[in-house]
């Protein structure tokens, strides 16, 4: 608001309201925010791990390309996963009944790129898993913002390896919070290495 429309509101209203936004880079109180230091190697494990851990969510998660989305919802998927792809390497059809799949249930996981993170109708989604950290901190408010939307909680868990440390701490310093780890016993976690090898030899293949 000018100096000009601050005077022209003096002079001409009566006990004006005054509504403010807050500002476009914050996050929801109602969003659970976590992150998860993970080694590279590993990521996929701790992907599985945490879509078990919390069994019948709606879940979008983020990769950073569009060949990222097609393998990880190959491996998913024999590992006995419901999961589809989103991106925009996809054409608008495909890209429309994958979204009406998950929007109906039929898919409760949903494995995009930042194509999904913005203009999408998504009602309900109850958890966003950051599987690759995006480089421009901004893309982290606006893919966390498709959870805890119209009063409603949600769940966001961002997993960090060794070379996306510094785009995490961009983050940070951009909500202006740190973030609680998310709590996962490794051994626990690497129980499914076996089996997520596997489904990735045949996702290749």
């Amino acid at each position: 608001m000018t100096k000009k429309v601050r005077k022209l509101q003096r002079a001409r209203l009566r006990n004006p309201v005054k509504i403010e936004a807050a500002s476009k880079y914050s996050t929801v109180d109602t969003l659970k925010q976590q992150y998860r230091s993970v080694p590279a190697k590993y990521k996929d494990c701790y992907l599985v791990f945490i879509l078990s851990d919390i069994p019948g969510s709606t879940s979008m998660v983020f990769t950073r390309t569009c060949e990222s989305t097609r393998l990880l919802a190959l491996i998913l998927r024999n590992l006995g996963f419901s999961a589809i792809p989103i991106s925009g390497q996809m054409s608008q059809a495909k890209r429309l009944g994958a979204l009406n799949k998950f929007k109906a249930g039929e898919c409760p996981i949903l494995i995009c790129t930042d194509v999904a993170s913005r203009g999408l109708d998504i009602p309900s989604v109850d958890m966003v898993i950051n599987y690759d950290i995006p480089a421009n901190s901004k893309d982290y408010i606006h893919r966390v913002g498709r959870t805890a939307r119209a009063g409603r909680s949600g769940v966001a868990i961002s997993l960090v390896n060794q070379y996306e440390l510094e785009w995490y701490i961009q983050i940070e310093k951009l909500i202006g919070k740190k973030l609680p780890e998310f709590p996962a016993q490794e051994e626990e976690v690497l129980f499914f290495s076996e089996r997520v090898a596997q489904a990735k030899r045949l996702a290749l293949t």
